[in-house]
């Protein structure tokens, strides 16, 4: 390149650097990474997120997946990306509280390497049996059990996943043992509940809800604050006799650590503005996602709290990887 195509190539970079997030937009794309395959509740999320953002003044938005060790390759990714607003990612406990905990030869640090943009949403669980199990509640499955030690099996999307990680709390907390199931994904663990051949499994509302309200499952509690609408009939976690084990998915856009901030409070406005859609928030209900927005700051706080809360379980659980 000769100098003064140099020169020329230098300003133009200099000068796009210097416009706004609106103006930027419109030369360049913004993606956002999901660390699990499409599909799930994580993606789901990003997707709607993204749909009401394309085309406005961050301008063209899509959704890239990456699935792969619980979330990991997707935040690493992140946590390389340039940090000028145009490579976010929806995250959630797993890939930043609980994973760098398990992979213990990944370098990623949530709290060192990202910065939060705004909350997207809540998503409680649900517990499920197939209509035949014996415990008709949770008080009875407890008992069980209790009588029974190591003799229930559980089946989860994974050493780590959300829906493991409440079942080692609720072991902790009620002094229970039970076998884990690790599957490849929940699915495959709902479907063997369907079948009988596992006692249960906790599952996002949105996933197992038609089985239950057609009677292929049986719903013993959530882990939400309160009742839901979609299974007003459904006791919470506290209700049922478990007040300690009050759980739910947390959705977070965040980008790089060193995003300058005025980028990140921009993407903050219009994230929240786009959460208090209508018609987002009609989608939101009919998944049983709670909505969230605020600032930034709250992300960041959410996970500095969670990182405390889960490694303590990892911790007192004594939980690690089949393979490293």
């Amino acid at each position: 390149m000769n100098t003064a195509k140099r020169r020329a190539f230098l300003g133009g970079a200099a000068a796009l650097a210097a416009l706004p997030l609106a103006a930027r937009a419109q030369v360049s794309q913004t993606r956002i990474l999901v660390g699990s395959s499409p599909g799930g509740g994580q993606d789901m999320v990003a997707r709607l997120i993204a749909e009401k953002l394309n085309g406005g003044p961050i301008g063209a938005v899509f959704v890239e997946n990456k699935p792969g060790a619980s979330g990991m390759i997707a935040a690493d990714q992140l946590a390389k990306a340039p940090a000028d607003g145009t490579t976010l990612m929806s995250a959630t406990q797993t890939a930043y509280a609980v994973a760098p905990q398990l992979y213990k030869s990944v370098g990623f640090d949530a709290q060192r390497d990202v910065t939060g943009v705004a909350m997207l949403g809540f998503n409680p669980f649900v517990l499920v049996v197939h209509p035949s199990f014996e415990a008709k509640t949770l008080r009875e499955l407890l008992d069980l059990a209790r009588a029974k030690p190591a003799s229930l099996n559980f089946g989860s999307g994974g050493v780590g996943s959300a829906p493991h990680m409440v079942v080692e709390l609720l072991q902790l907390n009620a002094g229970i043992r039970l076998v884990h199931v690790p599957y490849r994904g929940e699915a495959p663990a709902v479907a063997d509940v369907l079948a009988g051949q596992i006692a249960f499994t906790f599952n996002n509302v949105a996933v197992v809800a038609g089985h239950v309200m057609s009677g292929a499952l049986r719903a013993l509690a959530v882990t939400s604050p309160k009742r839901l609408e979609l299974l007003p009939n459904v006791p919470t976690m506290a209700e049922a006799g478990a007040p300690d084990v009050e759980v739910e998915t947390w959705f977070a856009l965040t980008a790089p650590k060193a995003t300058p901030r005025e980028i990140v409070r921009r993407l903050n406005a219009e994230v929240v503005k786009a959460l208090a859609a209508p018609d987002l928030v009609k989608r939101y209900d009919e998944l049983a996602i709670r909505p969230a927005g605020g600032s930034p700051e709250i992300v960041d706080a959410m996970i500095k709290s969670e990182v405390a809360r889960w490694s303590e379980v990892i911790r007192r659980a004594d939980i690690k990887l089949a393979t490293h």
